[in-house]
């Protein structure tokens, strides 16, 4: 788990639970992770005795500074006598992180206190081959491997240091070297390789000390050392009150009236804005999550651009108001288009193919496979009008209209099945199985009426006809092959079956689709034995609720009870369905209901998880969800654009 992830778009920095900084992220979101995961500890000397602020005897409260990507962190020992508050963040505009530390001495005494900070890079994702040493020109510690640079600096000056090897034989690290309050200096070391500083801090009773801590991250040791040297012109204390303010400025730059939405959701509105754009890299790939601690079971992480949660996610900051975050990630969508017109699985922040088990063989029936799931492809058609039709960006639409726009309009079309009128067989949105999906199919539908209103704009009509009617044949296909009059409702999927299909009627969450993407009113009666059997089917019994994936989840399931663990996307599609059939103020209680309920099992940094443990509550796969974020996002945006419309009647 990850908890008050601080970034800038290039430098991202995630704490574990315990205040452990765990993941470090440069010069791409969730690319080179340079500590693979491990932890830099932080440990406190005080009067004879050494504790790790990891250790059982604290108190964490994890939090951040309202309305800012600055973290409000405070750390308590009662038999320590100490009292920690840490103020963290990446700066703005700069690739630094830095961190304010103010050590209370909450005893009746005087008080000696140390402070240890410990350093365990591993520099482009491996322990080999990196250099620490103290670099006397800018007075400060420097880990390198290639082009990556990492400076650590501290005002006051840190009093001692040291480097060391870690990891290897019987060398733990420098950490342990801090257990008796002293530090053994090395100068230099290289290989595998950690570092340890320690700060001496005088406290009477009841009076703070406070210090500064910064990272600098550079390609060159000419660009840490110059970072450096302007967080010392401008003072770290300068650098993070300019960053709060900027964050600040940012969250509230579109004077949004929330009506009578509670603060509370007000607030939870804001800081999701926050959580998911340090998920997002400047260059416009929006990252899945960025917890590395999920290759421990999985050998692989999330740390990529899907670009079905991506699409959600841009919507989702259209909505709030973000176009320029927005135009980068489908102007980099356009560059990694496959020559085919569709996109593959998954994507790395600079546009590289990620790994994927989407297969292009198969191995039974020796033909060559597509290996995509299509509501890729289609959402980012979807996504990208919708961006038009609320910011009327014609020059940025026609740029990639030729680029895009067609080429994956004129695969969706080509990939008709002839004689159902339906997509043929791929993956579907969850990933687990191959076939004919009613979520897919309405993505595609919306993918396609997109793509005939950008045709029409650009005065294309014979373009604009085909694809619009290609749509329409398949939501007519739809209703033909997939809503099932024995169930009364739609089915999940068809699966080819020796020339056939055989039905799936597994009730899952993305049933939603069928009207969120324009295929069918929502108070069309299939619509609502549809997303009536979602709610009654997935909604998951006992005190933390929630919605459910879909049937018999599997997927990290930690109880029998219920469908599987509630995921805040399901939960959320739900209010959105809510919302869409509202019809007067009052029905929309039940939207506030549930996004309370997202509100009440976030973190209490406001971090929220991809799915909740049925019986606890707690957080259970990675975290924060990117998309956990935005769902949240855009749920309130819609129940503000409907309850604005239903005052107005």
């Amino acid at each position: 788990m990850r908890d008050i992830p601080v970034g800038n778009g290039s430098l991202l920095v995630t704490f574990d639970e315990r205040y452990q900084i765990r993941d470090i992220y440069f010069p791409h979101v969730g690319q080179e992770n340079h500590t693979e995961g491990f932890p830099f500890r932080f440990g406190v000397w005080a009067d004879g005795e050494f504790s790790w602020i990891f250790e059982d005897g604290w108190e964490r409260s994890l939090k951040y500074v309202t309305e800012s990507l600055v973290t409000d962190v405070t750390l308590v020992n009662e038999r320590l006598g100490i009292e920690i508050v840490c103020n963290d963040t990446v700066a703005s505009h700069e690739n630094v992180f830095i961190r304010r530390v103010r050590v209370r001495n909450t005893s009746a005494a005087a008080k000696e206190v140390r402070i240890f900070l410990h350093q365990d890079f591993r520099i482009y994702e491996n322990k080999v081959g990196d250099t620490a040493f103290y670099d006397p020109e800018s007075l400060s510690l420097i880990h390198y491997k290639k082009h990556r640079y990492f400076l650590i600096n501290t005002l006051p000056h840190f009093d001692s240091f040291t480097t060391g090897r870690k990891a290897f034989r019987d060398h733990e690290g420098t950490w342990r070297d801090a257990e008796d309050g002293e530090l053994h200096h090395g100068a230099k070391t290289e290989g595998s390789v950690d570092s340890t500083i320690r700060l001496n801090l005088e406290i009477e009773a009841g009076e703070s000390g406070e210090f500064f801590y910064w990272i600098a991250a550079g390609c060159s040791h000419n660009e840490v050392v110059e970072l450096n040297a302007s967080v010392l012109a401008a003072g770290p204390g300068n650098a993070l009150h300019h960053t709060e303010n900027f964050w600040r400025v940012w969250v509230n730059k579109n004077d949004r009236d929330f009506g009578s939405l509670s603060p509370e959701i007000v607030d939870h509105f804001k800081r999701s804005l926050l959580i998911a754009r340090t998920q997002i890299d400047n260059c416009g790939s929006i990252m899945a999550a960025n917890d590395s601690a999920v290759t421990e079971r999985a050998t692989d992480h999330y740390s990529y651009l899907w670009t079905r949660d991506g699409a959600f996610v841009a919507n989702a900051f259209d909505l709030a108001g973000y176009p320029y975050i927005t135009r980068s990630f489908f102007l980099f969508c356009s560059h990694i288009l496959h020559d085919d017109g569709y996109f593959l699985q998954k994507y790395n922040a600079d546009g590289t193919v990620a790994s994927g088990w989407h297969s292009a063989w198969d191995v039974a029936a020796k033909e060559k496979l597509v290996p995509i799931q299509e509501d890729e492809t289609a959402l980012v058609l979807w996504a990208l009008w919708e961006h038009y039709d609320k910011f009327r960006e014609l020059e940025f639409s026609h740029r990639i209209y030729r680029p895009m726009v067609t080429k994956c309009a004129e695969f969706l079309v080509d990939f008709i099945d002839e004689d159902t009128g339906l997509p043929k067989p791929s993956w579907n949105l969850w990933e687990d199985r191959r076939g004919i999906h009613t979520f897919t199919c309405a993505t595609v539908v919306g993918g396609l009426r997109a793509a005939a209103n950008f045709a029409r704009l650009f005065d294309e009509e014979a373009r604009a006809e085909a694809y619009g009617a290609a749509a329409d044949r398949m939501a007519e296909a739809m209703r033909k092959h997939l809503y099932s009059n024995e169930h009364g409702r739609f089915l999940r999927s068809l699966h080819s079956d020796n020339g056939g299909f055989t039905e799936d009627p597994t009730i899952d969450a993305s049933l939603f689709g069928i009207f969120f993407f324009g295929v069918y009113e929502p108070d069309d009666e299939m619509v609502v034995n549809t997303m009536r059997a979602v709610e009654e089917k997935l909604w998951v019994p006992g005190e933390v609720g929630g919605v459910a994936r879909f049937e018999q989840d599997q997927y990290m399931r930690v109880s029998e009870s219920g469908a599987g663990n509630p995921w805040f996307i399901s939960t959320l599609w739900l209010a959105e369905y809510r919302t869409a059939v509202a019809k007067k103020t009052g029905d929309l209680k039940g939207v506030i209901e549930l996004l309370e309920w997202a509100m009440k099992n976030s973190l209490p940094s406001g971090v929220m998880a991809e799915q909740l443990d049925p019986d606890t509550g707690g957080p259970v796969s990675v975290s924060p969800l990117t998309w956990s974020h935005s769902t949240f996002v855009a749920a309130v945006c819609s129940y503000l654009k409907k309850l604005k419309e239903l005052e107005a009647v």
